[in-house]
């Protein structure tokens, strides 16, 4: 793998930490989230607001970051997961930092649990639901910190608007 990591350019291996991203938050998995971060690394959430973004939080530092993704978000339900996907990756690197701009949409998925009395007859196929729950843009910038690339600040541009306990 490694030998393969060195003959990437850099803006797929930029892309790849997106990649691993999605994938930490799919699996809910802090630890794995955090470490694509520099040490100070911060993610700023955002009402996109028809392109005119609000802040809404910041999360500072690797513990905030692992902590926000491990205990704070709703664990998925059963025969459930969610799926991040990114489109159209506009990336520029000069030389040991890079941009990206990100399309995103999450869709969660949720297993249907086979019947006591089993399938009805004729029933046949992926049994199920699949529904887009988030879109927006990721843009993260990122450095090249030995070898490997991180981000420093992630911005999640949310279509969608949040609401908040009171």
């Amino acid at each position: 793998m490694e030998s393969f990591k060195n003959q990437m350019s850099s803006e797929r291996a930029v892309q790849q930490v997106l990649a691993q991203y999605v994938r930490a938050v799919d699996k809910q998995d802090g630890d794995m989230l955090s470490n694509l971060f520099t040490a100070d690394g911060k993610v700023e959430i955002y009402d996109f607001n028809a392109e005119n973004p609000i802040l809404l939080f910041t999360l500072n530092g690797k513990n905030e970051i692992a902590n926000a993704i491990s205990t704070l978000m709703l664990p998925h339900p059963k025969k459930g997961w969610s799926h991040h996907t990114t489109h159209d990756h506009i990336i520029s690197v000069n030389e040991s930092d890079a941009e990206m701009d990100a399309q995103f949409i999450r869709f969660d998925s949720v297993g249907a649990t086979k019947p006591e009395n089993g399938w009805p007859s004729g029933t046949i196929g992926l049994m199920g639901t699949v529904t887009p729950t988030e879109s927006g843009y990721y843009k993260p910038s990122l450095k090249k910190i030995e070898g490997e690339w991180k981000m420093v600040t992630h911005r999640i541009y949310h279509d969608l608007t949040f609401a908040f306990p009171e």
